[in-house]
């Protein structure tokens, strides 16, 4: 795609939420929306964005950060009673085929976890918000 230097190609090196972005884009995948948040305790005030998303049919949500590496990908919000809320987060190295739900769970890859400990509140995130709306939507931080 010409976004990295020659020798990226065939390395190991990861690709973050923009690069991801960018693939989808540029191998005619769903619609990818970024959204960056400066700290993860910012994440709390992008909860109605997540809930909106996924309740307008949108896909998973890739989360990537800098403090925080590990890649994670959330496939629900749930909004629980006072001020908690939770994130439905599967690992993205999940691999195999699993019998079923509980199997994933019980092994690690998939689970809800409370935003307030998922995230570390000192890494920014970026998050890529996949859609597969027919309409255009930009790739635009923030």
């Amino acid at each position: 795609m010409g976004d990295k230097p020659p020798g990226f190609r065939g390395s190991r090196n990861w690709i973050g939420c923009v690069e991801a972005s960018l693939c989808l884009s540029h191998f005619g995948g769903p619609q990818g929306r970024l959204c960056h948040v400066p700290r993860g305790a910012g994440l709390q005030g992008e909860l109605e964005r997540l809930y909106s998303h996924f309740a307008g049919g949108g896909g998973p949500v890739m989360v990537g950060g800098d403090a925080d590496a590990r890649a994670k990908a959330l496939l629900g919000v749930c909004l629980g009673p006072g001020t908690e809320a939770y994130v439905l987060v599967l690992d993205p190295h999940c691999w195999g085929a699993p019998r079923n739900p509980s199997e994933l769970q019980a092994a690690g890859w998939v689970g809800w976890q409370e935003v307030s400990t998922a995230f570390n509140p000192n890494s920014f995130y970026n998050l890529c918000l996949t859609s597969c709306n027919s309409e255009k939507q930009g790739n635009a931080l923030g």
